[in-house]
């Protein structure tokens, strides 16, 4: 499993069957705060990168949760629409927000990985 990170606080996990897994990534729900609603994309859309996928609310603010590379929706996460929450409990397992297949997997390369990702935190 790879592990790749945006600057807008996502991150995607590519998985073993070639598919990734998306989500936000701990700091941005700390920043965020407690996490009350999720608006998840549409199963069976194409994305471009960066397009705007969905929305996460919490009792601070809204955010847009943008695609971190282009390709389809396959699945979304109906626990997290269920229980919001998880995304403060478990930012990177249960609490993900959408799985798809990837249209352009050349565009991994330019995301951060962990330690990228690390020294960006230490600017945020």
């Amino acid at each position: 499993m790879s592990l790749k990170f945006t600057p807008d606080h996502e991150w995607i996990r590519i998985d073993a069957d070639g598919l990734a897994t998306i989500g936000i990534t701990a700091h941005a729900q700390d920043a965020l705060g407690d996490v009350v609603f999720v608006d998840l994309p549409e199963v069976g859309k194409d994305y471009a990168a960066h397009d705007a996928a969905g929305v996460v609310e919490s009792v601070k603010a809204a955010a847009d949760v943008y695609m971190p590379v282009s390709g389809t929706v396959i699945e979304v996460n109906e626990s997290l629409r269920a229980d919001p929450a998880l995304a403060n409990s478990d930012p990177l397992n249960a609490g993900w927000f959408f799985r798809m297949k990837l249209a352009e997997p050349g565009q991994l390369d330019a995301l951060m990985d962990e330690a990228a990702y690390a020294e960006l935190l230490k600017t945020a």
